[in-house]
This record gives structure tokens, sequence and C-alpha cells, in this order.
């Protein structure tokens, strides 16, 4: 289950800039904003946190040339072109190699 998560995660994130505010992102998000949450901070920090963490992530994603995971996943569902891996990016699995050609610009 980690391989999985790693074979698709790690060739969506290749850019430095995206790693780094990934690494802001993510524990802002899923770690803070529910720490906040459960020490009773006023809804606003945790809102914020959890927000501003998804923020830079997204701002990542642009960075990167790609679309955000919840994107594609929303995209795909709904029939829509998406780009899942930035330009001259390989997928990361034979079956994923069709997506590509779903991509936008």
């Amino acid at each position: 289950m980690i391989r999985r998560f790693l074979r698709n995660y790690l060739p969506r994130h290749t850019n430095r800039a995206n790693q780094a505010l990934h690494l802001v992102g993510v524990p802002l998000a899923f770690f803070v904003a529910p720490a906040f949450w459960i020490e009773g901070f006023a809804w606003y920090y945790v809102l914020g946190c959890f927000t501003g963490g998804y923020l830079l992530q997204f701002a990542g994603h642009a960075i990167e040339g790609n679309d955000a995971g919840e994107v594609v996943f929303v995209k795909k569902s709904l029939g829509m072109r998406y780009t899942e891996y930035a330009a001259a990016r390989p997928s990361s699995s034979p079956s994923e190699t069709s997506t590509d050609s779903n991509s936008a610009g």
C-alpha cells in the first residue's frame, strides 16, 4: 500500500518548490488544524490552518504543472480533462499511460 502511494506521489512532486510547499502545507492542514480544534482554538484559526495548508499544496501543484490529487479525482469523475503528471514526466504505472492523453495543456 505504501509502495503504491509512493509510486503515484513521487512523480507528481518532483519540483523543489512544490516539495517545500507540501512540507509546510500538509502538516498545517492535517496536523495543526486538527490539533487546534482539539485544543479548543477559535474556529477561524482551525479554518485558517486547514485552508492555508491546502492553498500551499495547490500552489505547489501549479508550480509543478499538474493538478492536485483532489482535482484529478473530481475532473476524472466528471469526465473532464486533467493533468496528473507534469509535462515530460513518466506515469507511475503502465496502466496510467492513457491518463496523460486526457491531460490538458
